[in-house]
């Protein structure tokens, strides 16, 4: 017997005939023996209408009292499923956030989870029932509902898994693992068996949508060995129901990946925008006084390059900001322009950023050099790079993001099987 924890996204559950399917996959753990938590999200679409309507009944609106909207979309599909297992003859009930419950931090509409009692899940387990849990919410210190931003029910169910102290948490999805480039863009892209926590946290917070960033952190920091499962494979399938190795791909520690690979996979963002501050002044506290507003105003930069300006005494900063926040980024810096002293801002938008990600570059020379000259040899400029122990990011004008992507899987023999 395990305990497990199942996490099914939006389009897993859209509309009845799906949640009986997800109802199945439930099922089968249950007659297995198995102590199951389920968490879901709002049916596919039903998020974005909640949104939707709050905008229009006040642009300017309370987060608290959009919190308390857009959060009942999970509370229906929670119920909806309880229901369908009900009727299926499983003992299980449904818990929103706030009744386990899942303590968050007050920055409503994008909370972070502080704290999981799982006693009561526990006790539940114990009396041989399923807790089917809305994901994406949690309660607030002020006491209210907060939820936890896109893609938080990703989060919700590691943490329940964490607080639970699950054998895994299985997070099914419409595709039926991670792999080593998008699919849609390079077809010979092949799914993954295995991939550390480091390599997903990097491929996620590089464009891959597989898993929100603040999930895997969690399974990092708790240690949750994490499967991305595909809900559409029918819930009797061979190898199904196996406790250590159900198809898709396991997310662990790098101690359970025996051979590793130098490149594991290649991620991308579209949709980047250069920011560049020319002759700025070269003393300390600069960069502090450009990057903390930024970081006030809620913008997520990425890349920074100084160098030294032609004239010699002064520096060029630049760096990247996601193309929606360009406008955002540049009146922060109008207002900071005098107090930081700097000449002029020039942007560019359009740009993309391209990822090639392994855990086996800790020790390998010359992946870097590969990248360059491949990427080189397609005629692509490069115009900015930046690199971790195990990632190289390189900034390339949009137009060219699918070939650089298909270039650098080629090149590193990612489309071998």
């Amino acid at each position: 017997m395990a305990r497990i924890v199942m996490k099914f996204g939006g389009t897993s559950v859209a509309d009845i005939a799906r949640i009986r399917n997800v109802a199945r996959h439930v099922k089968r753990e249950v007659d297995a023996g198995n102590e199951v938590a389920v968490v879901v999200s709002a049916m596919a679409g039903k998020t974005n209408e909640l949104v939707a309507w709050t905008r229009e009944a006040s642009p300017m609106h309370d987060a608290r009292e959009y919190d308390a909207v857009v959060a009942s979309g999970e509370q229906v599909t929670a119920g909806l499923l309880a229901i369908t297992l009900q009727n299926m003859g499983v003992n299980a009930r449904s818990w929103q956030g706030w009744q386990i419950p899942i303590k968050t931090d007050g920055a409503h509409g994008a909370a972070r989870i502080t704290d999981i009692d799982g006693s009561f899940l526990i006790k539940r387990f114990g009396e041989g029932q399923v807790a089917v849990v809305a994901g994406f919410q949690g309660i607030a210190p002020d006491n209210r509902i907060a939820t936890l931003g896109r893609g938080g029910s990703d989060t919700s169910a590691v943490a329940i898994a964490a607080a639970v102290k699950a054998d895994r948490c299985d997070i099914y999805t419409d595709v039926d693992g991670v792999y080593t480039t998008d699919p849609r863009i390079e077809p010979k892209a092949r799914r993954l068996d295995k991939i550390t926590f480091e390599e997903m946290l990097e491929m996620a917070s590089l464009g891959a949508k597989v898993l929100q960033v603040r999930s895997v952190e969690l399974a990092m920091v708790h240690k949750v060995r994490t499967f991305v499962r595909s809900s559409f494979a029918e819930p009797d399938a061979p190898g199904m129901g196996d406790l250590l190795n159900p198809p898709g791909t396991l997310i662990c520690d790098e101690d359970e990946i025996v051979e590793q690979q130098v490149v594991t996979g290649i991620a991308y963002a579209k949709d980047e925008a250069q920011i560049s501050l020319r002759r700025v002044a070269d003393r300390p506290g600069v960069a502090a006084g450009i990057f903390l507003p930024l970081a006030e105003a809620n913008i997520n930069v990425d890349m920074i390059v100084q160098n030294i300006s032609e004239d010699g005494k002064s520096t060029d900063m630049t760096f990247t900001v996601p193309s929606g926040d360009t406008a955002k980024a540049l009146a922060v810096l109008e207002r900071v322009k005098d107090t930081v002293g700097f000449d002029v801002v020039q942007h560019e938008e359009g740009m993309s950023k391209v990822s090639v990600i392994g855990i086996g570059m800790r020790s390998h020379a010359g992946v870097a050099a590969t990248a360059f000259r491949a990427l080189a040899e397609k005629s692509i400029n490069i115009r900015a790079i930046t690199t971790s122990e195990i990632k190289i990011s390189i900034l390339i004008d949009g137009p060219y993001t699918e070939l650089a992507v298909r270039t650098l899987h080629s090149v590193y023999g990612l489309d071998k099987h």
